[in-house]
């Protein structure tokens, strides 16, 4: 690697233009006064001084109180876990900026519009996240046990346990099982209820809706739509809940024939 190439990768990892020609100058000489490193670098004199203070402010290099002053890198272990530790700062910072940006997004406004989602892993994610935002309620629709991943059940658990009130509807009795010792309230329908079981569904406090349907046979492959917070998530919510009531008043009824 020539030292053209090393100063850009440190620059890449955030160091500016001077610190990285200071650093890498100083790994050839061992240590050195600003006017050895600079003629050792691209980096004029007078850009050393506070190149080479930054880089002691970073953790990167000593710095020794001699006339003239000299500077001495750290080990080069020593460099990787400083970088390394503020590439990760950085890292969390960015991304506790994004998330709160979406947080206050999702708060000065309601999504009017219908998402669509492909693929059974990211509706899987998108079930979860949609899921975090109930406050009072939450249905889940699982046809089957391949419908519920262990994610989703273990969101639907923690949903129940903060005071959601949290229903799973199934066509499958061995789901209920699973949430024998969960404050998961099962209802087990008939499989021969269509309104019920054209695929996966979930409804988050009568407003939040999500539909999931196979693409292919076998469910391997999936297509979902979602809209959250919005006016035609309620319109769909009643939909869901008509649906529902009406699988249980045929359940009773044929119960009493």
């Amino acid at each position: 690697m020539s030292t053209q190439d090393a100063v850009e990768s440190l620059r890449r990892l955030g160091l500016s233009k001077y610190e990285a020609g200071v650093f890498v100058a100083l790994q050839q000489l061992g240590s050195g006064t600003a006017e050895a490193i600079s003629d050792t670098s691209d980096v004029p004199r007078s850009q050393v001084y506070g190149a080479a203070d930054d880089l002691a402010e970073r953790g990167l290099v000593e710095v020794t109180q001699s006339t003239p002053k000299e500077y001495r890198p750290v080990s080069l272990t020593a460099a990787r876990e400083q970088l390394t530790a503020r590439i990760e700062r950085e890292r969390e910072r960015a991304f506790e900026n994004l998330d709160a940006l979406q947080d206050e997004a999702a708060h000065d406004r309601r999504v009017q519009g219908v998402s669509t989602v492909r693929g059974r892993q990211p509706i899987d994610e998108r079930i979860i996240a949609l899921l975090e935002t109930a406050r009072d309620s939450a249905v889940f629709v699982a046809p089957a046990g391949s419908s519920l991943s262990p994610d989703i059940a273990a969101s639907l658990r923690e949903r129940a346990t903060t005071g959601v009130n949290v229903v799973l509807v199934t066509a499958e009795p061995a789901l209920g099982d699973r949430f024998d010792a969960d404050p998961v309230h099962v209802i087990v329908m008939g499989e021969d209820n269509p309104a019920d079981f054209a695929g996966r569904a979930l409804m988050v406090d009568e407003a939040t809706v999500l539909l999931a349907v196979a693409r292919t046979e076998g469910g391997t492959e999936e297509e979902a739509l979602w809209t959250a917070e919005s006016s035609i998530g309620r319109i769909l919510a009643q939909f869901m809940q008509s649906g529902m009531e009406s699988g249980r008043q045929r359940q009773t009824d044929e119960s009493s024939a």
